[in-house]
Protein backbone atom coordinates (compact mmCIF):
# COMPACT_ATOMS: atom_id res chain seq x y z
CA UNK A 1 0.00 0.00 0.00
CA UNK A 2 2.99 2.35 0.32
CA UNK A 3 5.97 2.98 -1.25
CA UNK A 4 7.99 3.45 1.81
CA UNK A 5 8.79 0.06 4.40
CA UNK A 6 6.79 -0.80 7.36
CA UNK A 7 7.14 1.12 10.04
CA UNK A 8 9.02 -1.56 12.39
CA UNK A 9 11.40 -1.65 9.24
CA UNK A 10 11.97 2.32 9.45
CA UNK A 11 13.88 1.90 12.72
CA UNK A 12 12.92 3.02 16.51
CA UNK A 13 10.14 5.51 17.19
CA UNK A 14 11.88 8.13 18.91
CA UNK A 15 10.54 8.35 22.80
CA UNK A 16 8.90 4.84 22.50
CA UNK A 17 10.65 2.56 25.47
CA UNK A 18 12.85 -0.75 23.21
CA UNK A 19 10.27 -3.06 24.47
CA UNK A 20 7.25 -1.42 23.22
CA UNK A 21 8.79 -0.64 19.84
CA UNK A 22 6.65 -3.59 18.45
CA UNK A 23 3.29 -2.43 19.68
CA UNK A 24 4.03 1.09 18.69
CA UNK A 25 4.55 -0.07 14.95
CA UNK A 26 1.71 -2.32 14.48
CA UNK A 27 -0.41 0.72 15.91
CA UNK A 28 1.21 3.33 12.93
CA UNK A 29 0.91 0.93 10.44
CA UNK A 30 -2.53 -0.25 11.50
CA UNK A 31 -3.04 4.09 11.06
CA UNK A 32 -1.51 4.08 7.71
CA UNK A 33 -2.77 0.76 6.82
CA UNK A 34 -6.70 1.89 7.60
CA UNK A 35 -6.46 5.18 5.85
CA UNK A 36 -4.69 3.72 2.52
CA UNK A 37 -7.54 1.15 2.59
CA UNK A 38 -10.84 3.70 2.56
CA UNK A 39 -9.38 6.49 0.59
CA UNK A 40 -11.57 7.92 -1.59
CA UNK A 41 -14.61 5.80 -0.62
CA UNK A 42 -18.34 7.05 -0.81
CA UNK A 43 -20.26 7.23 2.03
CA UNK A 44 -22.62 4.24 0.51
CA UNK A 45 -19.34 2.20 0.58
CA UNK A 46 -18.08 3.05 4.05
CA UNK A 47 -21.81 1.95 5.10
CA UNK A 48 -22.00 -1.30 3.03
CA UNK A 49 -22.65 -4.11 4.83
CA UNK A 50 -21.22 -6.91 2.37
CA UNK A 51 -22.88 -10.28 2.61
CA UNK A 52 -23.86 -9.40 6.35
CA UNK A 53 -20.54 -8.28 7.50
CA UNK A 54 -19.94 -5.31 9.45
CA UNK A 55 -19.47 -2.36 7.33
CA UNK A 56 -16.39 -0.02 6.89
CA UNK A 57 -17.91 2.64 9.22
CA UNK A 58 -18.47 -0.05 12.06
CA UNK A 59 -14.96 -1.14 11.69
CA UNK A 60 -12.63 2.56 11.80
CA UNK A 61 -15.24 3.69 14.58
CA UNK A 62 -14.51 0.45 16.61
CA UNK A 63 -10.75 0.93 16.06
CA UNK A 64 -10.69 4.14 17.85
CA UNK A 65 -12.88 2.98 20.56
CA UNK A 66 -11.75 0.03 21.61
CA UNK A 67 -8.42 0.77 21.44
CA UNK A 68 -8.88 4.12 23.88
CA UNK A 69 -10.22 1.43 26.25
CA UNK A 70 -7.94 -1.35 26.61
CA UNK A 71 -5.21 1.04 27.44
CA UNK A 72 -7.18 3.02 29.97
CA UNK A 73 -7.43 -0.64 31.58
CA UNK A 74 -3.79 -0.86 30.77
CA UNK A 75 -3.09 2.41 33.15
CA UNK A 76 -5.00 0.67 35.38
CA UNK A 77 -8.35 2.97 35.21
CA UNK A 78 -11.86 1.92 34.95
CA UNK A 79 -13.94 3.06 31.60
CA UNK A 80 -15.39 6.64 32.02
CA UNK A 81 -19.00 7.55 31.10
CA UNK A 82 -18.06 8.55 28.09
CA UNK A 83 -16.39 5.56 26.78
CA UNK A 84 -19.28 3.71 27.89
CA UNK A 85 -21.77 5.57 26.05
CA UNK A 86 -18.92 5.82 22.97
CA UNK A 87 -19.61 1.70 23.29
CA UNK A 88 -23.52 1.76 23.59
CA UNK A 89 -22.75 4.09 20.11
CA UNK A 90 -21.23 1.62 17.88
CA UNK A 91 -24.01 -0.11 18.12
CA UNK A 92 -26.13 2.41 16.48
CA UNK A 93 -23.27 3.47 13.77
CA UNK A 94 -25.89 1.86 10.95
CA UNK A 95 -28.63 4.61 12.00
CA UNK A 96 -25.82 7.47 12.59
CA UNK A 97 -23.38 7.14 10.02
CA UNK A 98 -20.71 9.05 10.78
CA UNK A 99 -18.35 10.55 7.74
CA UNK A 100 -15.09 8.73 6.81
CA UNK A 101 -13.17 12.36 7.98
CA UNK A 102 -14.82 11.88 11.15
CA UNK A 103 -14.13 8.22 11.56
CA UNK A 104 -10.70 8.52 10.42
CA UNK A 105 -9.90 11.72 12.24
CA UNK A 106 -10.93 9.71 15.44
CA UNK A 107 -8.58 6.96 14.60
CA UNK A 108 -5.53 9.16 14.22
CA UNK A 109 -6.48 11.40 17.56
CA UNK A 110 -7.19 7.73 18.66
CA UNK A 111 -3.36 6.06 17.86
CA UNK A 112 -1.33 9.61 18.35
CA UNK A 113 -3.13 9.04 22.30
CA UNK A 114 -2.15 5.43 22.26
CA UNK A 115 1.36 6.57 21.26
CA UNK A 116 2.20 9.23 23.53
CA UNK A 117 0.67 6.35 26.69
CA UNK A 118 3.06 3.94 25.07
CA UNK A 119 6.25 6.27 25.27
CA UNK A 120 5.26 7.08 29.09
CA UNK A 121 4.66 3.51 30.33
CA UNK A 122 7.93 2.57 32.01
CA UNK A 123 9.13 -0.85 31.27
CA UNK A 124 9.40 -1.81 35.07
CA UNK A 125 6.02 -2.13 34.97
CA UNK A 126 4.73 -4.07 31.81
CA UNK A 127 4.39 -7.23 33.83
CA UNK A 128 1.95 -5.56 36.71
CA UNK A 129 -1.43 -6.54 37.06
CA UNK A 130 -4.40 -5.02 35.73
CA UNK A 131 -7.96 -5.91 35.25
CA UNK A 132 -10.45 -5.84 32.03
CA UNK A 133 -13.58 -5.26 32.25
CA UNK A 134 -16.62 -5.28 34.59
CA UNK A 135 -15.52 -8.94 34.89
CA UNK A 136 -12.55 -7.77 36.26
CA UNK A 137 -10.56 -10.21 33.83
CA UNK A 138 -6.60 -10.93 35.09
CA UNK A 139 -4.22 -9.35 32.21
CA UNK A 140 -0.89 -7.04 32.89
CA UNK A 141 0.21 -3.91 31.58
CA UNK A 142 2.01 -5.83 28.75
CA UNK A 143 -0.84 -7.73 27.58
CA UNK A 144 -3.37 -4.73 27.58
CA UNK A 145 -0.64 -3.29 25.54
CA UNK A 146 -0.58 -5.82 22.84
CA UNK A 147 -3.81 -6.99 22.61
CA UNK A 148 -4.76 -3.41 21.98
CA UNK A 149 -2.53 -3.35 18.59
CA UNK A 150 -3.52 -6.76 17.84
CA UNK A 151 -7.18 -6.23 18.44
CA UNK A 152 -6.52 -3.13 15.77
CA UNK A 153 -4.31 -4.99 13.13
CA UNK A 154 -7.54 -7.69 12.74
CA UNK A 155 -9.79 -5.15 12.69
CA UNK A 156 -7.95 -3.37 10.08
CA UNK A 157 -7.39 -6.16 8.18
CA UNK A 158 -11.36 -6.17 7.87
CA UNK A 159 -11.26 -2.65 6.56
CA UNK A 160 -8.73 -3.42 3.94
CA UNK A 161 -10.80 -6.20 2.91
CA UNK A 162 -13.79 -5.10 3.18
CA UNK A 163 -13.24 -2.38 0.64
CA UNK A 164 -11.88 -4.70 -1.75
CA UNK A 165 -15.31 -6.36 -1.95
CA UNK A 166 -17.04 -2.81 -1.84
CA UNK A 167 -14.89 -0.99 -4.37
CA UNK A 168 -15.88 -4.34 -6.67
CA UNK A 169 -19.41 -4.07 -5.94
CA UNK A 170 -21.47 -2.41 -8.70
CA UNK A 171 -24.14 -1.49 -6.42
CA UNK A 172 -21.90 0.37 -4.11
Amino acid sequence: MSAQPEPWLRGMLPGIPALLQPPAHALVMAREDAEAAVAGLTAVQLWTTPGGAASIGFHLAHLAGSTDRLLTYARGEPLSASQFAALAAERDLAQTRPSLESLLEAWRATVDKALRQIASTPESTLLEPRVVGRGRLPSTVLGLIFHSTEHAQRHVGQVITTAKFVRASPAA
